[in-house]
């Protein structure tokens, strides 16, 4: 079986904080709403791809850099992206047999329990919406998941030198 080549940490971490600057950029108010979830999208690949590297620890630690970053009760996206990092880490040997289209189901599976999580937490704190179109960005991400993981692959590969 051939060994998949090592990411180096620094790449690891450098595109996952792209991914936090994308998910925090100034959006319209009407299209929030329609916003990928850069930083669930970036962690999931990375923790498929890179299971031994990307965990747990890198899902809290970007919840409480974007807890911080937009004024979030602190720990209300740690415990989201850590829960992310750990149902990856159930679920990524089946995931990587998968062919893309399976992939992005899970993804929004993935991204829509996630999502259920926030709002749950979100309603705790007295932010309380009754609708469902928050599931409309993991239902986006979902759609750039087979885009993305091939993008980053080849990324993976010409950077590896393989």
């Amino acid at each position: 079986m051939p060994r998949t080549p090592v990411t180096p940490l620094i790449v690891v971490w450098f595109t996952l904080l792209i991914a936090l600057c994308l998910q925090v950029m100034p959006l319209a108010d009407e299209w929030q709403v329609f916003r990928p979830e850069w930083l669930g999208l970036m962690l999931i690949y990375w923790c498929m791809r890179a299971p031994d590297q990307v965990g747990v620890l890198h899902g809290f630690v970007l919840g409480i850099l974007l807890d911080l970053i937009e004024g979030t009760p602190l720990g209300q996206h740690a415990i989201m992206f850590s829960v992310l990092a750990f149902l990856c880490a159930l679920v990524y040997a089946r995931f990587r047999a998968y062919s893309l289209v399976q992939q992005a189901l899970l993804v929004l599976v993935l991204l829509g329990l996630v999502q259920l999580i926030d709002q749950w937490l979100r309603t705790l704190v007295g932010d309380f919406s009754i609708h469902l179109a928050f599931l409309t960005s993991s239902l986006i991400s979902a759609v750039l998941w087979p885009w993305l993981a091939t993008m980053f692959a080849a990324f993976q590969r010409r950077f590896s030198g393989a």
